[in-house]
């Protein structure tokens, strides 16, 4: 028997209400704005309570949401349409995941386990148990192993994700609750955080924590690898995200990257863009941020839930930026032409920057407003790539 029930018409945004009959939600536009907003979006709504977590999948032509209701549900991100409801769990679904095929998502729980499922028949191929809560779960990006921590007896368990069997068992890894566990893009290394304030790097291969980073004042809520696996970046109930340079180990010199004044609440997660040229974070203060990844400057701030924020995902062309809230909804943020906003043009000039295009890949990237735009006509990643001497800028 399939896990999930068909859900034959849309579930579409509204003019603001959140009491419109199904008749009416099905005859109004998909487009909602706030007033005075220059940033439009489109609502998912279908979840009973809160949602807490939510993904791209499918290059980004669908979207996978699991809530405090026990279910995960699966958009489509052209119409907010309501494809398919999964009855996950027994208890709150914490996180929900996917492989990079798209073709099986993963979801975990406060009753205690990890599943693993078939996105397209919609059944659980294989189902592991924890001692307690699960409080987060991550799919390697090769779609191999898939790793879970709980907050019992404080373990990371690490699963075969072909069939369910347990590989690595680490308890008491962290002295308290682990609150979040990812896999570096490589599939080599695991960070986890946790409210004894720590985050901690597992490696794969030696079996053993090869960093274990502070910072924070406070308990740590979250963490994400940048793709191109230069950063490790944190976020907390202090308020702030914290950057480690963990490529060239710079931060056991000179510390991390401190980002403040982003948030007025608790960080509640993170996520870098596919590129790595963005950061994305989100809190309990309702806000969604955009930071600039090339300096680490706040770029944008995005708020309408009408509660906690609860989770993130950017799009992998860079034009859309999920939020899932506790005010049962998630927003989908259309951000492809932020950057011609008024207020972050003049954001930009205020720190003496201009925006300008590589013209090898096409990234856009920061410089001064006196430096010469045909002289750094190239990114810092692509003038690495190519190190002619031309092709770097004149210290004369």
């Amino acid at each position: 028997m399939s896990n999930c029930e068909e859900y034959p018409s849309a579930v579409v945004a509204n003019n603001g209400s959140n009491n419109m009959s199904h008749d009416e939600e099905t005859n109004v536009d998909n487009w909602e704005s706030e007033k005075l907003s220059q940033i439009p979006f489109k609502v998912l709504r279908g979840h009973r309570d809160g949602v807490n977590s939510c993904t791209f999948c499918a290059n980004g032509t669908h979207i996978l949401t699991a809530s405090d209701d026990g279910t995960a549900k699966l958009f489509k991100s052209h119409g907010v349409k309501l494809v398919t409801n999964f009855a996950a769990h027994s208890s709150p679904v914490t996180k929900i995941t996917v492989t990079k095929n798209s073709q099986n998502f993963v979801t975990c729980s406060w009753d205690k386990t990890v599943k693993f499922w078939d996105l397209e028949m919609g059944k659980v191929l294989w189902s592991g148990n924890h001692n307690g809560i699960v409080m987060s779960q991550d799919i390697s990006f090769d779609g191999k192993m898939v790793v879970s921590c709980s907050d019992f007896d404080n373990t990371i368990k690490i699963w075969d994700a072909s069939n369910g069997n347990l590989i690595h068992e680490l308890i008491d890894h962290h002295a308290q609750t682990p609150t979040c566990c990812t896999f570096s893009p490589n599939s080599q290394r695991i960070a986890t955080t946790g409210m004894d304030r720590a985050t901690k790097v597992w490696d794969l291969v030696s079996k053993k924590v090869t960093a274990a980073l502070g910072d924070h004042e406070n308990i740590i809520s979250t963490c994400c690898f940048s793709n191109n696996e230069r950063y490790l970046c944190t976020g907390a109930w202090d308020k702030t995200l914290r950057v480690f340079d963990i490529s060239t180990g710079m931060y056991r010199s000179e510390g991390s990257i401190k980002l403040e004044r982003g948030h007025a609440g608790c960080v509640s997660a993170c996520e870098f863009s596919s590129d790595s040229q963005l950061l994305v974070s989100s809190g309990y203060d309702k806000n969604v941020v955009i930071w600039d990844a090339n300096n680490f400057t706040k770029k944008l701030s995005m708020k309408g839930h009408g509660g906690w924020i609860t989770d993130i995902s950017i799009s992998p062309d860079k034009h859309w930026v999920l939020s899932a809230s506790k005010d049962k909804t998630v927003r989908m943020w259309n951000i492809e032409n932020y950057k011609q906003i008024p207020m972050v043009i003049e954001s930009q000039r205020a720190m003496g920057l201009k925006i300008t295009e590589c013209v090898e890949c096409g990234h856009s990237f920061s410089i001064g407003q006196l430096e010469d735009d045909a002289e750094f006509s190239k990114c810092v990643f692509c003038r690495l790539a190519n190190p002619e001497r031309n092709d770097l800028p004149s210290v004369m």
